[in-house]
C-alpha cells in the first residue's frame, strides 16, 4: 500500500465538505464573520437560491489590507490565538475553516475597507487560486461576492436541491440570525426583491411579528431576564399555537443559534399539561451562560452545545417556562372574523415550515424601491481603478436612541391586536374565586358543552375534558402525600406480557409497589395484580393497566416516580363523564367549582382544552350590529 501526502487543494476540498454544505452554509459563515466584526447593518442578497451569486454587506470594521489574503488560508483566524481560548471564546465563528472552504468551491470576490484606511481592498480568489489584490474607492465595511458555487466540483453540485429549496434554506437562517440580533439591522434581498427588513431597534418582538405575522405575535407571551448561572429572556406562545415539529422551537445561546436536546425536554416538559400529544410550542428564547461552563467546539456546524451542569439549564428553562405560562388565564377566544387574504398567507408560511416555498410578503406587494445591486463591470488588470460596488448598510449606532438608518419596508413600533384575544386582556379572569358569583350558567349543548356567561364573553366548558382534568389533578395530588391505601382485588388481574412488557414492569416494580400496587409472577410471562391503590379500584381494569405499560416500553429513558404518578393519573381519566351524558345544573356547577381549585384547569391531560371563549363583539360583528 502507497501512502502519499494529499496537495493543498485537495485538502481544502475536502475541509470544504465539512463546513460548505449548500448556499445557506456559506451565508452562515458569512453573517456571523459580519457580526463579529461588530457590524450594525448587513444586507444579504441571493440569486437562483444561491448557486450563482451570494452578496454580504455589512458596515463592521473591516479587513487590513495586508491581512486580507492570510484570511484565506486554512485555520487563519482573529479569534483565538491557543487552544485555552476556546474555553473563553464569544464570537459566532472562531476556527478560521469558512474563508478558505468557501474559496476553494467558488469564485470569491472581496471588498473591504478599515476605518483608518485611505482606500479599501479587492481580492480575488477563485478554486483555491489567488487571482489578485488592488485598492478601490469604497466606504468602511466589508462585501463578500461569492459566484458559481461547486463550478469546480460538479458531483457536489448536482446534489443541490432547486434554487427555489436552497433559497428557503438560506432565509430560515437569515430569520434565525435576525431573532438573534434585534439590535443589528438585517436586510434579506432575494432574486432583486426585498424579503426581509429589520430595523435593529433592539425590539425582539417586532422581529417576530415581521416574520410570522399579526396572530402569532399577539399570542405571545414575555419571559422577563432571569439572574443567576444561566439568564433567560425572550418570547414563547400561548398553547393555543401548537406545531407539528420542532422547527418552531427557536433559542440562542450568547447569541449563537443552537439544537439541543436538554433544552427541547424541558421546554416541552412545561408545555406538556397545556399542549395536545404530538405537538410542539413555539419560543423565542435568549440565554446566556458564561462561556467555561459550556462547550461549542463540538461540531464543525457549532449547532451543538455541551453543557457543564446541565441539570441547572434544564431547571432554568422549565421553571422560566412554566412561571410564564401558569401566569395568564390560557382560555382560547375563538373568532367568527376571516382574518385578511394577505395576513392568512404569512400564517400559511409559518403554519407549514416543512413547505418551504414562500408566498409573497406583504411588503413584497408593495414593490418600494430597491435598490437593484447590478454585477460590476470592470477591467480586472487595472490597478488603483475607481470600482463602484452596493456600498455598505450606514454604520448604526448602537443606542437605539440615536440610529440612523433608511427607513425600512414598514417599520413597526406596536404590533396590532387582532380581534381573537385570551382572556388575559380582561380585567377579571373567569376562574378566579371572585368571579364566581358573577358566572351566568346558560345551559347544556348537545349533552357535551355548557354554557357561561362571564364579562361580556360566552365560555363554553367541555364537561368530558373539565372532568378529566378535575380526577387527574385530584390522582396526582392523592399520589403524592400518599393519601391512599392499598385494596385487595379478588379474583386477581392476570397481566399476559411481552417481552418489552415484562421488561418495563420489572424495571418500575418498585414504583408500583410504592403506590399501592401488589404485583408478582404468576407464571412464564403472566403477572396477578392483587392489589391496587384504594382510589384507583374503581376504574383499575386489565385494558388500564396494558395501556400504561404500553406508554413505559415506548420510553426512551428509564422512567422515574414522577412519570409513574403521569401514568397512574392518565388511567383515572377514563373514569370520566363522556359527552352526550346530560348533567343537571347542580353538576355542572360543582364541576366549575373544582376546576377553580386546580393549578392549570385549561386543557385537559392530553392536552385538549377545557374551555374555549367567544367574546360578545364577534357575535354582534356576525349579526352585523357592528359594521
Amino acid at each position: 500500500m502507497s501512502i502519499a501526502v494529499l496537495d493543498e487543494n485537495t485538502i481544502n476540498k475536502i475541509a470544504a465538505g465539512e463546513v460548505i454544505e449548500r448556499p445557506s452554509s456559506i451565508v452562515k459563515e458569512l453573517l456571523e464573520n459580519a457580526i463579529d466584526a461588530d457590524a450594525t447593518a448587513i444586507t444579504v442578497e441571493i440569486r437562483d437560491g444561491g448557486t450563482s451569486l451570494i452578496r454580504i454587506t455589512d458596515n463592521g470594521c473591516g479587513i487590513e489590507k495586508a491581512q486580507v489574503p492570510m484570511a484565506f488560508l486554512r485555520h487563519a483566524t482573529s479569534k483565538i490565538r491557543r487552544a485555552e481560548d476556546l474555553a473563553s471564546v464569544m464570537s459566532l465563528g472562531f476556527r478560521g475553516e469558512a474563508l478558505s472552504s468557501i474559496a476553494a468551491v467558488a469564485r470569491v470576490e472581496l471588498i473591504t475597507k478599515t476605518g483608518n484606511e485611505l482606500a479599501g481592498s479587492r481580492y480575488r480568489i477563485e478554486g483555491g487560486m489567488e487571482l489578485g489584490i488592488e485598492e478601490v474607492g469604497v466606504p468602511e465595511g466589508t462585501t463578500f461576492l461569492v459566484r458559481d458555487l461547486f463550478y469546480n466540483t460538479p458531483a457536489r453540485k448536482k446534489f443541490l436541491k432547486s434554487p427555489s429549496t436552497e433559497g428557503s434554506y438560506v432565509q430560515d437562517f437569515v430569520e434565525k440570525i435576525a431573532l438573534s440580533r434585534p439590535d443589528i439591522s438585517i436586510r434579506y434581498v432575494k432574486g432583486g426583491s426585498s424579503v426581509l427588513h429589520t430595523s435593529g431597534n433592539h425590539n425582539l418582538k417586532d422581529i417576530i411579528y415581521e416574520i410570522y405575522g399579526r396572530e402569532l405575535t399577539a399570542n405571545l407571551l414575555k419571559i422577563e431576564e432571569r439572574e443567576g448561572p444561566v439568564k433567560v429572556s425572550g418570547y414563547i406562545c400561548k398553547p393555543v399555537v401548537g406545531r407539528s415539529s420542532r422547527n418552531c422551537e427557536i433559542y440562542f445561546i450568547n447569541g449563537r443559534y443552537i439544537k439541543n436536546p436538554l433544552i427541547s425536554r424541558a421546554i416541552e416538559e412545561a408545555y406538556r399539561p397545556f399542549l395536545m400529544k404530538h405537538k410542539f410550542p413555539f419560543t423565542v428564547l435568549h440565554f446566556t451562560i458564561d462561556t467555561k461552563a459550556l462547550d461549542v467546539n463540538v461540531h464543525p456546524a457549532k449547532m451543538e452545545v455541551r453543557f457543564e451542569n446541565g441539570e441547572a439549564v434544564y431547571e432554568t428553562v422549565y421553571q422560566a417556562v412554566s412561571e410564564a405560562l401558569h401566569e395568564k388565564e390560557l382560555i382560547p377566544q375563538i373568532s367568527l372574523t376571516e382574518p385578511k387574504e394577505e395576513e392568512k398567507q404569512k400564517e400559511n408560511r409559518f403554519l407549514f415550515p416543512e413547505n418551504k416555498k414562500r408566498v409573497p410578503e406583504p411588503f413584497e406587494k408593495k414593490r418600494l424601491a430597491v435598490q437593484q445591486l447590478k454585477e460590476p463591470e470592470v477591467p480586472y488588470g487595472s490597478k488603483g481603478t475607481a470600482f463602484q460596488v452596493p456600498p455598505p448598510p450606514a454604520k448604526v449606532s448602537k443606542s437605539p436612541a440615536s440610529f440612523q438608518q433608511p427607513e425600512p419596508e414598514k417599520p413597526l413600533e406596536n404590533p396590532p391586536e387582532p380581534k381573537s384575544r385570551q382572556m388575559d386582556l380582561f380585567d377579571g379572569k373567569l376562574l378566579e374565586p371572585k368571579a364566581r358569583f358573577q358566572h351566568k350558567l346558560l345551559g347544556q349543548l348537545f349533552d357535551t358543552y355548557w354554557l357561561v356567561e362571564y364579562q361580556e364573553q360566552l365560555f363554553i366548558i367541555d364537561q368530558h375534558a373539565a372532568h378529566e382534568k378535575v380526577l387527574y389533578e385530584k390522582t396526582m395530588k392523592s399520589l403524592k402525600e400518599r393519601a391512599y391505601d392499598s385494596q385487595m382485588v379478588s379474583p386477581p388481574i392476570i397481566l399476559t406480557l411481552t417481552v418489552q412488557e415484562e421488561v418495563a414492569l420489572t424495571a418500575h416494580l418498585p414504583y408500583f409497589t410504592d403506590l399501592g400496587f401488589e404485583i408478582e409472577p404468576f407464571g412464564g410471562r403472566e403477572y396477578a395484580v392483587r392489589g391496587i391503590p384504594s382510589n384507583l379500584l374503581s376504574i383499575a381494569k386489565k385494558e388500564l393497566f396494558m395501556d400504561m405499560l404500553g406508554s413505559l416500553t415506548e420510553e426512551k429513558t428509564h422512567a422515574n416516580l414522577e412519570m409513574i404518578y403521569e401514568r397512574v393519573a392518565s388511567m383515572s381519566c377514563k373514569a370520566a363523564v363522556k359527552g352526550g351524558h346530560a348533567l343537571n345544573a347542580r353538576e355542572a356547577d360543582q364541576l366549575i367549582d373544582e376546576l377553580l381549585e386546580l393549578e392549570n384547569p385549561y386543557a385537559c391531560p392530553h392536552g385538549r382544552p377545557t374551555i374555549i371563549s367567544m367574546s360578545k363583539y364577534e357575535l354582534e360583528k356576525k349579526f352585523k350590529r357592528i359594521v
